[in-house]
């Protein structure tokens, strides 16, 4: 089998994880992830992530602390505006990831309560044990969060290739000022997204759906 072969096994061999079991990723391995990850390449080499990696209590500690947030009714605050809209093909591929989701659990299109129910699961982490805020400093902007997104990818697939599950949630970054508080995190770096991590409970019917892929074809525009 060929590098490129290898890769693209772990690639395809990746997905995000909405149920954890509770048992704990060794340190030594969480380094290891992180030490992998940290590889990827960055503009003029400024390496801006930085990550608060949480275990055991710290992450039921942030878990009440979400969960209290959202009881309040606190507004959504993220540092970077959401996107505008989902247009087009963007638009398509966003609700044919979300009716494969509900789809798996069992949650009718119709049923708005179950949609919600499944939604606010991003805020209990999926019971993940491990969750990974992942930051960047505000001055590097847009470009800081393209490098910290490039170390997101490497994070997930390091995990996926040592048997540890993952999720990237934007969702989490909706309460940047929670976030920033609970982990006493300086105002001047910005609260990306985090990346709940753990073993997958494979057997949950939620973690069983795969998202369909765009093409080369699709994503290609040859010039000669």
């Amino acid at each position: 089998m060929t590098q490129i072969d290898t890769f693209t096994d772990i690639l395809r061999a990746r997905s995000s994880c909405r149920a954890f079991r509770p048992d704990p990723v060794d340190d030594a391995i969480i380094t290891r992830i992180v030490d992998a990850a940290r590889h990827v390449p960055s503009w003029c080499n400024a390496q801006p992530w930085q990550l608060t990696i949480t275990k055991g209590a710290a992450t039921d500690r942030f878990r009440d602390a979400l969960a209290l947030e959202i009881a309040k009714g606190t507004p959504p605050a993220p540092d970077l505006d959401w996107p505008a809209s989902y247009s087009g093909v963007y638009g398509d591929r966003r609700r044919s990831c979300g009716f494969q989701l509900y789809d798996a659990v069992g949650i009718e299109k119709s049923d708005h309560a179950g949609r919600m129910a499944q939604m606010m699961r991003n805020y209990a982490l999926f019971d993940a044990p491990h969750v990974a805020i992942v930051t960047s400093p505000a001055e590097l902007g847009a470009y800081g969060a393209m490098d910290s997104g490039g170390f997101v990818t490497a994070f997930t697939l390091a995990a996926t290739a040592l048997g540890v599950a993952t999720i990237a949630q934007a969702a989490i970054a909706a309460y940047a000022p929670t976030v920033r508080q609970h982990f006493d995190l300086p105002q001047d770096r910005l609260i990306l997204c985090a990346i709940s991590f753990g073993y997958a409970d494979d057997a949950a019917p939620i973690n069983r759906f795969r998202t369909q892929r765009a093409t080369p074809e699709d994503i290609i525009d040859w010039k000669s």
